[in-house]
């Protein structure tokens, strides 16, 4: 990692940093570079550590204000007496691996579209990384803080595949998680529609063409008119189109389509562990998102529960889709305050929806 003596690299704001890490991703040793950004400080027992995972085309500014003047996209629930209270606890936020802004400056990230150590890009050379792999950089970076375990991981979307993934693999380290807007695999609509979907439009449409999926997908239809009624689209996505990295959107694609807990363990053998770790869960979703369906949270819930998991699960409806995980916090924000104050209660699970299980044809 390198700093400068005021803990940041030059020219970054408070707070930031970059791990350098030579890591082992698909069994390739690979020099990772990833930006790291904190908020509040480190106690001295070191054992008030958040880990805050992004989702697909965040970044590290979870919180605060960006150079850009934008805030961050969790920036509603992290801060000074919020529901992740940065008085309270130290909040970290990494890039993953190919993050997808990987041509905004500001954003450091390892991936295809990054610089090989012999020169040029990787492009197809860089390893097929997995969750694993992601897993084992955070893992380097509690190292590097000093901390034997994380207070607590959580994140929307695929920032919650990622908790899921510390509540799977090392529990004793992650006492706490919290997913929001994500399922405990990747189902029939990321496997069978929105990954090929997204490489087909990829292939024929480019990078405008796979932003334009993503933006449906996230919004859904009637988001999507009403946050373009009266705006241009085109212009959206060119600006979007300025700082993402196309191989870095199907990297992180190809991923996602490998999330799937019962290949960490059986999911006996998970709920046993979670029992053992005194692991406490709060999964939250959105009903009528269109990238994760809320039945496949809800039934993983109601199996966890029966198992004798300590498992909170939230149902909510959204004007924003799937992007109410960043966009409408206030309905989950007492729940993930009361997860890290040790405080959340075991409500019931949300009724079943009438009509559950049934196939109707279009």
């Amino acid at each position: 990692m390198r700093q400068d003596e005021e803990g940041r690299e030059g020219g970054a704001p408070p707070g930031a940093f970059t791990l350098e890490v030579t890591a082992p991703l698909a069994g390739e040793a690979v020099p990772v570079r990833l930006g790291v950004q904190t908020w509040g400080r480190l106690g001295a027992a070191r054992d008030n550590a958040v880990l805050v995972c992004h989702y697909y085309t965040g970044t590290s500014q979870a919180a605060g204000v960006g150079a850009d003047g934008v805030s961050g996209w969790w920036d509603s629930l992290i801060g000074s007496g919020r529901a992740v209270d940065t008085d309270r606890f130290f909040v970290v936020a990494m890039n993953t691996l190919s993050n997808v802004q990987a041509l905004d400056p500001r954003v450091v990230t390892t991936g295809p579209d990054t610089g090989h150590p012999q020169g040029g890009a990787w492009g197809a050379r860089f390893p097929a990384w997995t969750f694993a792999d992601l897993h084992a950089l955070q893992l380097a970076l509690l190292r590097h803080l000093g901390a034997e375990r994380w207070h607590a991981v959580i994140g929307p979307s695929f920032g919650g595949m990622q908790a899921l993934q510390w509540a799977a693999r090392s529990p004793d380290l992650a006492p706490r998680v919290a997913a929001v807007g994500t399922s405990p695999c990747a189902g029939p609509v990321l496997r069978g529609a929105f990954g090929p979907l997204l490489r087909d439009v990829a292939a024929s449409g480019g990078l405008t063409g796979a932003l334009r999926l993503i933006s449906l997908f996230g919004l859904g239809a009637d988001a999507l008119e009403r946050t373009f009624r009266e705006a241009d689209f085109e212009a959206y996505l060119r600006t979007r189109a300025g700082t993402a990295s196309l191989a870095h959107i199907l990297d992180i694609a190809r991923v996602v389509e490998t999330h799937d807990l019962s290949d960490v363990a059986p999911r006996p053998d998970l709920f046993a562990r979670w029992r053992n770790a005194g692991l406490r869960l709060l999964t939250v979703n959105i009903r009528g998102d269109l990238f994760f369906p809320f039945h496949e949270m809800r039934a993983f819930a109601g199996a966890s529960r029966a198992a004798g998991v300590p498992h909170t699960h939230l149902e909510f409806d959204s004007a924003h889709g799937h992007l109410g995980c960043v966009a409408d916090t206030a309905p989950f924000a007492p729940l993930l305050r009361g997860l890290l104050e040790d405080t959340l209660p075991l409500v019931p699970l949300p009724p079943e929806p009438l009509g559950a299980g049934d196939v109707p044809h279009a």
